[in-house]
């Protein structure tokens, strides 16, 4: 008798941590969203690799400049949709807290991208972009799912091989990634922002689920 209490006095403390975890997490950020960026990045490399367009480093910048723009614009009209119209979010201005947390790591990077661009360092954008996208990531290890941080990890971790590759003085087993190679960049971020619109769904799935019982 008293061991029964005991459990259900455990699990009802399991449930409610549960309760108050899900409350913390952020969900303004589309998982759809995620996913058709990630098909973008892709397409846009297979753009890049194309016959059609000029192998300078500028030609690819602006490609690259572009597939950022439609990115910006499908994730941040998703993240409008949910604040405006979406009940939890009640057009509190502070429930945009967390998506700010993430501008530090986004304008260091625009900043480094501008440096590294003057000084016609192309090879190390890609590196660059995929640490700092990933230290954004990790900017919500407690307001987004587990999965966001370890897509961050490995963000980080692709991008930390391209800075390497980069650098002929390290004298590297591997190939150097080349910023006129558009695949690298493309396929890292597609398989990151599918993975992580997956993660976001999965999240929202087990929460109407909860909600539902």
């Amino acid at each position: 008798m008293i061991a029964d209490h005991i459990h259900d006095a455990l699990a009802q403390v399991r449930k409610l941590r549960e309760i108050v975890l899900q409350k913390k997490l952020f969900k303004g950020y589309s998982g759809r969203a995620r996913i058709t960026c990630g098909v973008v990045a892709l397409a846009g490399a297979a753009v890049l690799s194309s016959e059609a367009v000029s192998p300078d480093p500028l030609s690819h910048l602006a490609g690259w400049g572009a597939v950022l723009a439609v990115g910006l614009v499908i994730n941040y009209a998703a993240l409008a949709y949910w604040f405006l119209f979406n009940s939890e979010a009640g057009r509190n201005p502070l429930m945009l807290k967390p998506a700010i947390d993430a501008v530090p790591a986004l304008a260091v990077g625009a900043a480094l991208s501008v440096a590294l661009i003057l000084t016609e360092q192309y090879d190390l954008l890609f590196g660059a972009w995929m640490c700092l996208y990933g230290l954004a990531q990790v900017a919500y290890r407690q307001s987004l799912p587990p999965g966001i941080y370890l897509v961050g990890l490995c963000y980080i971790t692709a991008g930390a091989y391209c800075l390497l590759s980069a650098c002929s003085a390290l004298h590297l087993p591997w190939p150097p990634v080349s910023f006129t190679n558009p695949w690298p960049m493309g396929i890292v971020f597609c398989l990151g922002e599918v993975a992580g619109g997956i993660a976001l769904i999965r999240d929202n799935n087990r929460t109407e689920a909860r909600s539902n019982d």
